[in-house]
């Protein structure tokens, strides 16, 4: 059976930890748990990278951590900071000599081609522009690199975006409602990734005591939260969760059989 990494690149939310202008007692912890990237995680697969969104941070991310391949990238949902690092694929593109596959709904791909016209113009450049290769995705399961990827439909806000299962894995992020028709896609799992921003309810995201909630509904072995704000101090928050839940952050690498 092979295995399959997954190293978290970022645990924080939009505007990342610490955060720009504020003096709170996160934002100035020296415990290096509680300094958070946009949210994205890697996924590594028989020698081959699949990234899960491109946050803002995703240069510093992949600086960080020696990224010398990318092989995909699959997104969520198309807020800023979720896509907005797509430009820096462009070094990847020279390396490995070729277009990087993207999955995501159509709705996605409509932000994408918006935000990143420059990279869709037709007509010579003068400089080097990323080199994309659009797959559109559905609620129906896909494949890349070999790994089969389960869209879990989530509510973000009243907007319906995609966590993802592969194998005994699934990345939740940016959620405020797991629904229960998506539950059935939830059993089994080794591992489960939930948004856990805050304690304090948000319109677009779950707090800590709905994703308690959540995890220990849907029985993971281990459940790690992420999408964090600076509200929550990494070891105090963690000491007062439950057993098989723990707060994810930045370098985190677990690995899970796959296939399960």
């Amino acid at each position: 059976m092979s295995s399959l990494q997954v190293q978290v690149l970022g645990s924080g939310t939009s505007s990342g930890v610490p955060t720009i202008g504020c003096n709170c007692e996160v934002c100035r912890s020296k415990d290096p748990r509680d300094n958070r990237l946009r949210p994205s995680v890697l996924l590594t697969y028989e020698g081959r990278k699949i990234l899960i969104d491109s946050t803002p941070d995703f240069r510093t991310q992949a600086l960080r951590i020696g990224l010398d391949r990318l092989d995909a990238i699959v997104y969520t949902h198309d807020h800023a900071d979720h896509i907005l690092g797509l430009d820096d694929i462009r070094p990847f593109n020279y390396r490995q000599g070729g277009k990087i596959p993207l999955y995501a709904t159509s709705s996605v791909f409509a932000t994408i081609r918006r935000v990143f016209a420059y990279a869709f113009e037709v007509r010579e450049l003068k400089t080097y522009v990323p080199q994309l290769e659009l797959n559109v995705i559905d609620e129906t399961p896909f494949d890349v690199c070999g790994l089969q990827f389960i869209p879990v439909p989530l509510l973000h806000g009243m907007q319906t975006i995609f966590g993802f299962r592969i194998g005994p894995l699934a990345y939740l992020t940016d959620h405020s409602v797991v629904p229960e028709s998506s539950e059935h896609l939830l059993q089994g799992l080794d591992v489960l990734f939930l948004d856990a921003l805050r304690h304090k309810p948000h319109p677009t995201h779950s707090t800590v005591a709905e994703s308690i909630k959540t995890a220990q509904k849907m029985g993971a072995v281990t459940t790690y939260f992420t999408h964090i704000c600076h509200d929550l101090p990494h070891a105090e928050t963690e000491a007062a969760l439950p057993a098989g839940i723990r707060l994810a952050y930045d370098g985190l690498q677990l690995e899970v059989p796959y296939p399960a």
